[in-house]
């Protein structure tokens, strides 16, 4: 138990802290209310890419590739590894990213997706603090490397 003599308090919690909740069947009710309509906006539009793998955030296994994937053909690799591993989803390093081999939804770490996999593969990640902070939630973590 937490206790403050502050009014108001501010909590951030990683959305891969903690399992997910059991469904529970539960009735709720609904209240409709009336709101003025906003109009200091227009939707332009949306894009989405459809893709055969699971969403890199919620997989339970990701291998992710780094600068040490040395081009962005090489994640085919990756891909093939994802699919011996029941279609795992690909990630990829900031390093990765940057260096233009891969798109940037792809990308796990502080300024990417969290996750949170059974197994998580790095493959020529070097290990930064901010690829870190992006899965170390992950079950399992193995590193291929060639570095020491």
């Amino acid at each position: 138990k937490v206790q403050t003599k502050e009014g108001f308090q501010v909590l951030s919690i990683r959305p891969t802290s903690f399992e997910k909740a059991p469904l529970q069947d539960t009735t709720v009710t609904v209240e409709t209310i009336e709101v003025a309509e906003f109009t200091d906006s227009v939707w332009v539009g949306e894009s989405v890419q459809q893709s055969d793998r699971p969403d890199l955030g919620s997989a339970a296994v990701v291998v992710s590739g780094g600068r040490g994937m040395q081009s962005g053909e090489n994640f085919g690799l990756l891909e093939q590894l994802a699919d011996k591993l029941g279609g795992g989803a690909v990630g990829a390093s900031r390093a990765a990213v940057d260096a233009g081999m891969v798109p940037n939804d792809m990308q796990v770490g502080q300024t990417g997706k969290v996750v949170a996999p059974d197994l998580y593969l790095a493959v020529g990640i070097s290990g930064a603090i901010q690829h870190l902070s992006g899965m170390r939630d992950s079950k399992t973590i193995v590193a291929i490397n060639k570095d020491p």
